[in-house]
């Protein structure tokens, strides 16, 4: 598929789950926000059929967030039921880590190939400050669990306030280099104000050369992370609601006023 500015669109992330396990600070507040309604969810067999409405139109690459995945009730069914699309050939996970030392291998067996953490500190200390409580030595065991899974190359997301000049960045960056993995900075964001930058070591942020469309976890396809476009997969049916999102794709992100980072998953 090509959007009207020429971009070839081929990458569905997935929002599962609007629910965390943290609550970081640049995410949400300390007391959370109103949470969908499980029947609201799209259901496991309505999430694949529009993956599969999507690998038929050019999508082939597909990443699961949240929220957190990995608090949807039987992920992995999900994972497998994904994994068995033709012509999905790059299947991949966000996660927060937490959990994942449970989930590792599970995941790989279900077909999952890689995994992106969030890591935004080593320190622990630092690490329960930006999460509200957060213990980074489980998110170190989620990390090894995927490398002894095969769930490779891992790559960590950190966020940062400036840059990847920061302390905690550093102290990342680091860690990343002495065990081989991959590291994206991700500088904070603002939605309702059009905040965002190019990632670090990634392409989110790169408007010029965006391939993605994104599925929020109630059923709506949206263009872009900075519109408030969205298009309904049960009203309009996932062949439908996918050639919109991409013929209304904007050129460039301008706001979202009614999109929060833990609904859809960044």
């Amino acid at each position: 598929m090509e959007d009207s500015f020429g971009r070839r669109i081929n990458y569905l992330r997935i929002s599962v789950t609007d629910r965390c396990n943290l609550r970081c600070r640049y995410c949400m507040p300390e007391e959370g926000v109103p949470l969908l309604p499980k029947q609201a969810l799209l259901s496991f067999e309505e999430i694949a059929d529009v993956v599969r409405a999507g690998a038929k139109l050019g999508i082939d690459k597909v990443r699961f967030t949240g929220g957190e995945p990995l608090l949807r009730h039987e992920i992995t069914k999900l994972v497998a039921m994904v994994a068995e699309i033709e012509n999905i050939s790059d299947l991949c996970m966000s996660t927060n880590g937490i959990l994942l030392d449970e989930y590792a291998t599970s995941l790989r067996r279900a077909g999952l190939q890689r995994v992106n953490v969030s890591l935004d500190a080593i320190n622990p200390l630092h690490y329960s400050e930006i999460t509200r409580g957060g213990d980074v030595r489980r998110v170190f065991l989620g990390i090894r669990a995927a490398e002894c899974a095969g769930l490779l190359p891992i790559k960590l997301n950190c966020v940062v306030r400036h840059s990847s000049c920061e302390k905690d960045a550093r102290q990342v960056a680091n860690y990343a280099r002495e065990h081989g993995y991959q590291v994206r900075f991700i500088k904070q964001m603002n939605l309702s104000t059009g905040e965002f930058w190019v990632v670090e070591g990634g392409n989110g942020g790169d408007c010029v050369n965006c391939s993605r469309l994104r599925l929020s976890s109630d059923g709506y396809i949206r263009p872009c992370l900075f519109s408030d476009l969205k298009f309904s997969v049960r009203e309009l049916g996932p062949e439908r609601a996918i050639r919109k999102a991409v013929e209304t794709k904007p050129e460039f992100g301008v706001c979202s006023k009614n999109l929060t980072f833990q609904a859809i998953g960044g």
